[in-house]
């Protein structure tokens, strides 16, 4: 498959992608990985090892693009929770009367 990551083309297989990254250890994953074969990687590791480019020239956005139209299984940005915010003793004292009935 031709892709285009940095500004330069790139014919990917995923054969040739499972024979670049095998050998090479997985760092630590803090964002955006790619599963390839039993282990997982940083997006950016994979585009550094694929391309043989700094990872400073890419985006992850467009080596999880090529990794996933390959048949990769990626993961994004872990979603982070809603932040809860603390009820003042009249909010929670009105939030266990519930709420005003229509007459």
């Amino acid at each position: 498959m031709r892709c285009v990551i940095a500004r330069f083309p790139f014919d990917l297989t995923k054969s040739g992608v499972l024979e670049s990254m095998k050998g090479i250890r997985p760092e630590r994953v803090s964002g955006e990985s790619v599963i390839i074969g039993r282990r997982t990687y940083p997006v950016k590791q994979v585009g550094q090892v694929v391309t043989r480019q700094d990872r400073r020239d890419f985006s992850a956005g467009e080596v999880l693009r090529a990794m996933t139209q390959l048949g990769f299984t990626c993961r994004g940005l872990p979603q982070a929770a809603a932040p809860t915010r603390d009820l003042t003793p009249f909010q929670q004292a009105s939030a266990m009367l519930g709420a005003p009935k229509a007459v």
